[in-house]
Formats: structure tokens, C-alpha cells, sequence
């Protein structure tokens, strides 16, 4: 037998023997192995290359460049909203706006379709970080093809139960005066309205569910967080980021978070997220173009 190396493990011991006269050493299956272990178990595999220490720099790094800038541009923006004349009450917030003059509707379409695909930037950042230990990484998150019935269905259940709700709350911030107006698209009129606000929704779906949810509550699981710190997390981070459209956007999007960071702990799927994200967005970008200029409550 060869000497044992300095350091090597007890499964290491007992789990490699050299065969008669062969020279090599043989590993057989075994299902003590620490890597035999953690390759069932993607956060406990991804702990092993990556320490604590690792991990929190890169969620730093991933919110800088997404979520986390965002959410100090909120704060910064309510500031300054709430030292104007009339605060939020008088405030308008608007949302999808064009980008040239009516008369060049395709440069204006150029800068729209240039605006969301540069967006998908950090959701490919945060889907290679959570590659590094060579899981596929949209698996991982339940982003795949696995399992479309479910996704859609309670997508657009989760959608039903969060969207009503939202409107009310909404209208109530509204006229209590601790909401600004959204004014959810303002585009020219153009063709191509209607299809870059859908485009607009599925990005801010994939970016909000991708990085704030499944990156992130993916992460904080191997730093050994709690679920309730975890979920906690994710709702005042999507909160925050929110923060910009008045008191009443904080709470309905902290609510909206904490619900889908405690579905993604139980299904392990971001696809219904995204799903219900995109219909919600759909709903209030589109449903704005068609309903805003009858109605003056909005």
C-alpha cells in the first residue's frame, strides 16, 4: 500500500485501495464522499468553492450594477420629491417614456430595442457567477423548460392574487397624498407601442425575479441565512428600488416581495415569478396606454 498523503480525509483513507498489481489507486462508488454529497445539493456544492467572504463580495458587486443601484436612485428620488411644492401628492413618476421626437419614430424604436437588450447585462452576470461551480445555472433557478404548466398556471394565479390587491392599495396611497401618479407608458403614437411595452415588462420580470429573487435568495442560502432574514431582505430591497413612486409603491412591492421570495423557497422555481411579474407589468403599462387618456383618476 502507498503511504496515506498528509491531510487526506478518512473517506479518502478507506475509500481508495490499489488494486493487485496494478499500481493505480481505485475509487469505487461510495456514497460517504463529501463530493459525491454535495453534488446533489447545488448550495452546498457552491459553498465548498466559494467562501462566505467570496459570496458577499459578488452580491455586492451584482446589486451595485442592478437592484441595489436602483434602490439608491429611489431614495435619492423621494428626497428630492418630497423637498418640491406639493411632494408626492402633486408628483408624477413616468415610466417607459420616448426616447426621440414624434417625427423619428425609428430612431426612437432603435434606442427603445437598445435600451432593454443592454438591460439583460446584469441578469447575465448574476446567471455566470451562479455558474461557477458548473451547475447549469437556469436550472438551478427553476428558469428552464422543465416544468411549463406549473410556471404559467401559478404565474397567473400569483398574478390574480397580487394585482387587485396592488390596485387598491395604490388608489388608497393615492388619495391620502403618500403616492405619486404613475404614468406607466408615454410613448408617441406609434405602431410599436404595444409590443415594446410587453418587451419592457417581460424585462423588468426577468431583471427583478432573476437578480432579487433567484440570485439572491439562492446566495444568502449558502451564507446559512434564515428564511425569515432572507425573505425580510428581498422584501425591502424590492421595496426601496420602489421607493421613488411614493410610500404607497414601498409597501405594495414589499408585500409583492416577501410572497414571491417565500414561493421561490418552496418551488424552487423563478419561472411563475417571472410569469406573474409579466403579467402584472403587461396589465399596468398597456392597460395604462388604453385607459389613461378616459379617465382622469389615475
Amino acid at each position: 500500500m502507498r503511504p496515506v498523503r498528509a491531510g487526506a480525509s478518512h473517506t479518502e483513507c478507506v475509500g481508495r485501495v490499489e488494486g493487485p498489481g496494478s499500481g493505480l489507486w481505485h475509487s469505487g462508488p461510495m456514497t460517504n464522499r463529501p463530493d459525491a454529497v454535495l453534488a446533489d445539493d447545488p448550495e452546498a456544492s457552491a459553498a465548498r468553492l466559494l467562501s462566505p467572504r467570496t459570496i458577499r463580495r459578488e452580491i455586492w458587486i451584482v446589486l451595485a450594477v442592478s437592484l441595489g443601484a436602483s434602490a439608491v436612485w429611489s431614495i435619492v428620488s423621494i428626497v428630492g420629491t418630497l423637498t418640491e411644492p406639493g411632494g408626492l401628492a402633486d408628483s408624477v413618476q413616468s415610466m417607459n417614456s420616448a426616447r426621440a421626437e414624434p417625427e423619428r419614430p425609428w430612431y426612437d424604436l432603435a434606442q427603445q430595442l437598445v435600451s432593454l437588450a443592454l438591460a439583460m447585462a446584469p441578469v447575465a452576470l448574476a446567471l455566470h457567477f451562479l455558474s461557477l461551480d458548473q451547475r447549469d445555472p437556469f436550472r438551478r433557478i427553476g428558469l428552464d423548460a422543465r416544468r411549463p404548466g406549473f410556471d404559467l398556471l401559478g404565474g397567473a394565479a400569483l398574478a390574480a392574487c397580487i394585482g387587485v390587491p396592488g390596485l387598491g392599495l395604490y388608489l388608497t396611497a393615492r388619495a391620502l397624498g403618500l403616492n405619486a401618479a404613475i404614468a406607466a407608458a408615454n410613448l408617441n403614437d406609434v405602431w410599436w407601442a404595444v409590443p415594446i411595452l410587453v418587451l419592457a415588462a417581460l424585462k423588468a420580470a426577468i431583471l427583478e425575479e432573476v437578480i432579487g429573487v433567484g440570485y439572491l435568495v439562492t446566495r444568502l442560502r449558502q451564507l446559512a441565512w434564515r428564511p425569515a432574514a432572507i425573505v425580510g431582505a428581498h422584501a425591502l430591497l424590492r421595496g426601496t428600488y420602489h421607493l421613488y413612486q411614493g410610500f404607497g409603491g414601498f409597501v405594495g412591492n414589499a408585500v409583492m416581495g416577501a410572497v414571491f421570495a417565500l414561493c421561490f423557497l418552496r418551488w424552487k422555481r423563478t419561472g411563475p415569478l417571472v410569469v406573474a411579474h409579466t403579467l402584472l407589468d403587461i396589465a399596468a403599462f398597456v392597460g395604462y396606454l388604453v385607459v389613461a387618456p378616459r379617465v382622469s383618476w389615475l
